[in-house]
């Protein structure tokens, strides 16, 4: 645990920090003449609207800035992606980008394999001369999205459709439920999971017991596939998505959704490579860089919740505040937060096997 303290100004540093890289940007032209090859691993597909089109959008935006030519390797295994980096690298690219938690163990061997390549993996947690890992603080948007969620619910029965019961989708489903019973302490999350990123039969079979099982009226979900969203429209269950606004797909029972906009990391980080200045380290940005963001309301939200949402929104800007501030209470009665204490990112990022209070396991 760690004590909160309250830390003032750092909003007023990230905006000095953002017009500062502006001004660089616009004067830092000699870097970005000659083109630049990069190679991109994905676990999905680039139109998949989620996880890979998520980063394939922010990458597209970063290309157009930084004279970038791009090169895209679809539906990346573990068992595959060795060899694609070795073809990228005899292909001329300088830079390397995987996104999946799973490429780990082959990006770090790969990074020591070349050092004279610069490595970027996408919800990693290591480092090196040569590696950045990164990734956003989306448990604060699930945070907000759970506030959506627990004052839309009547049935107070909210189903979320998970992938693995890892440290990252624990604390996400965490973040949502204390969302939730923050507006509605009667409401419980009921949790099905897939085993899975990106099946799509397992992610229809996760929701349809949910379904089956509960009075669900809100679903949310933590895996690439969309068709819990789809089943959602059909049976008429509202819905919150995440990766990427699927709201113009799903115009019946849509609410919004816990998005990215990676282009806010892969720009500046990309200029310092191209510039030499960049160092391995690893990054988890928070909702005040705008790397994590909750989509537009539809029309579908009830009344009110923009001012609620919007009101802890400017807490979790503040830096002064954040989701898993004590105390918090597990499902099964104990403490595991205290009061004026929060988690600390070591415990968020690599120890969360438990849950709070109002989730329910289906496994």
């Amino acid at each position: 645990m760690k004590k909160i303290y309250i830390i003032a100004g750092i909003i007023i540093a990230a905006i000095i920090a953002g017009i500062f890289f502006i001004n660089i940007y616009e004067t830092d032209t000699e870097v970005t003449k000659e083109t630049t090859k990069v190679g991109v691993v994905l676990n999905g597909m680039v139109d998949d609207h989620s996880w890979s089109q998520s980063h394939y959008e922010g990458l597209e935006k970063t290309a157009k800035e930084l004279n970038l030519t791009m090169f895209y390797e679809e539906g990346v295994t573990v068992d595959t992606i060795e060899g694609i980096v070795d073809r990228f690298v005899k292909d001329g690219c300088k830079i390397i980008i995987a996104n999946s938690f799973e490429f780990g163990e082959c990006i770090n061997q790969m990074s020591k394999k070349y050092p004279e390549i610069y490595f970027f993996h996408a919800t990693g947690v290591g480092e090196g001369k040569n590696l950045t890992t990164y990734f956003g603080r989306m448990y604060q948007i699930r945070y907000l999205s759970g506030i959506v969620a627990g004052l839309q619910t009547r049935t107070n029965e909210i189903g979320y459709v998970a992938a693995f019961p890892i440290s990252e989708v624990n604390r996400g489903i965490n973040a949502f439920t204390l969302g939730v019973r923050s507006v509605n302490k009667e409401a419980k999350v009921y949790v099905s999971w897939t085993d899975s990123w990106n099946d799509d039969r397992a992610a229809e079979e996760a929701t349809n017991t949910l379904l089956e099982k509960h009075n669900i009226d809100v679903l949310t979900m933590h895996t690439d596939s969309v068709r819990p969203l789809e089943i959602a429209e059909k049976e008429g269950v509202m819905s919150i998505g995440y990766n990427v606004d699927n709201s113009k797909n799903y115009p019946e029972t849509y609410l919004t959704a816990a998005v990215w906009d990676w282009a806010d990391f892969y720009t500046p980080n990309i200029l310092k490579c191209l510039q030499g200045k960049i160092e391995g380290n690893h990054y988890w940005e928070g909702v005040e860089t705008g790397i994590v963001s909750l989509a537009p309301f539809t029309d579908n939200v009830n009344a009110g919740t923009h001012e609620v949402v919007n009101k802890e929104m400017e807490r979790l800007s503040s830096g002064t505040y954040d989701v898993f501030y004590g105390p918090i209470i597990d499902n099964l009665g104990r403490e595991r937060v205290k009061a004026g204490e929060c988690l600390t990112d070591n415990v968020m990022l690599n120890e969360f096997d438990w849950y709070v209070e109002g989730v329910i396991n289906e496994k």
